[in-house]
């Protein structure tokens, strides 16, 4: 699977995936909402962001946890 909104450059925040070459990292917006807060709550706070944004970043998510296995 590609993922043309989410971008990995080692020069920005130490290589972590970030979504369209931002400073907003993958694992960041994850956290958020894993504390609860709605993707509504997330654009009002970060409005450079979309839909779309945020779609790609579960989908990243979910793509990089589906080939593990459980421990």
């Amino acid at each position: 699977m590609t993922f043309p909104r989410i971008t990995v450059d080692p020069d920005v925040m130490g290589g972590a995936p970030c979504v369209r070459q931002s400073r907003i990292p993958v694992a960041t917006l994850l956290a958020m909402m894993a504390e609860g807060m709605s993707v509504t709550d997330i654009l009002t706070d970060l409005p450079f962001l979309d839909e779309e944004d945020m779609t790609e970043v579960l989908n990243y998510a979910a793509d990089a946890v589906r080939d593990r296995t459980a421990r």
